[in-house]
């Protein structure tokens, strides 16, 4: 239980680290060294303990895995938080079981798509356009909302099809080595695409840019992601997964109070609706 309170905690709190890293970090780049240095540390750590570590042969789909759910899925949400509020982001990252849903059946074999999962990604499906519809005709701002809007869902795509190919490979790797790996493609995805974007010569830390990356990556990543692995072995999955509640209210919260962001009765209710159709997903 303290594992699970820890990740509900710490990851809720992450959008504001992401939030104030980028106060003078460009977004592809802070997230590459967040992940860079996490892999790092965690695999440093695998081999002082002498743990196994992944075999040659699995490189690859790890590969591919830290591409999906760290290149694309965080990429995405840093991305977003450039123009999008952070607890918006939180709340918008939590739609993410619409897309797993969705590609899961896509994929073959999954579960079927019954009435009252259709229903909650209907349900969900509106209250995301109950939160971006008023910013579609505010111009130039807008458009940038909705470029954050559009990122927030990228994220939840790789995300989603990330955790698709995971479930249907047999991981036989030690998961805290597999994750290491992960972060470390991730992370040279990220920094690949953020040199291509030219964002090498705008890289500048302040004491607040740096002090929040190492809270990402020391909390967001390695503690809450081990917190996360352990959490997994000993609750129910079903448990487990309602950190994905718990998070935008944090971040929600923290946004408000730290950064005045936005907070009205449409971006309550809109929320609300997201979160609900969730629920509904997840106990569909």
């Amino acid at each position: 239980m303290a594992a699970w309170t820890a990740v509900c905690l710490i990851w809720g709190t992450t959008y504001l680290g992401i939030r104030i890293a980028l106060e003078t970090l460009p977004p592809l780049l802070m997230a590459s060294f967040r992940w860079l240095a996490a892999g790092s540390i965690l695999l440093a750590v695998l081999r002082l303990r002498g743990e196994r570590l992944p075999s040659a042969a699995a490189l690859g789909p790890l590969a591919v895995l830290g591409v999906l759910l760290l290149g694309f899925g965080n990429g995405g949400i840093v991305w977003a938080e450039q123009t999008v509020p952070s607890g918006l982001t939180a709340v918008l990252a939590a739609s993410s079981p619409f897309w797993m849903v969705g590609f899961d059946a896509c994929a073959g074999g999954g579960d079927r798509i019954s009435s009252r999962r259709a229903a909650g990604l209907v349900l969900g499906f509106g209250g995301i356009v109950l939160l971006v519809w008023p910013e579609l005709h505010a111009g130039v701002s807008g458009r940038a909302f909705l470029v954050g809007v559009l990122a927030a869902q990228l994220a939840c795509v790789g995300w989603a099809i990330g955790s698709t190919y995971a479930r249907r490979r047999a991981m036989e790797e030690n998961v805290l080595g597999a994750a290491a790996c992960e972060m470390l493609f991730g992370g040279v995805f990220l920094f690949t695409l953020g040199l291509l974007h030219h964002e090498w010569p705008l890289v500048r830390f302040s004491p607040r840019s740096a002090g929040a990356l190492a809270y990402l990556v020391v909390f967001g990543a390695v503690v809450a992601f081990s917190a996360y692995t352990y959490a997994l072995k000993h609750l129910p999955v079903a448990f487990v997964s309602l950190y994905a509640y718990i998070n935008p209210v944090i971040a929600v919260v923290l946004g408000t109070a730290v950064f005045g962001e936005p907070f009205t009765p449409r971006t309550a209710a809109a929320g609300a609706v997201v979160l609900a159709g969730v629920w509904l997903v997840g106990e569909g």
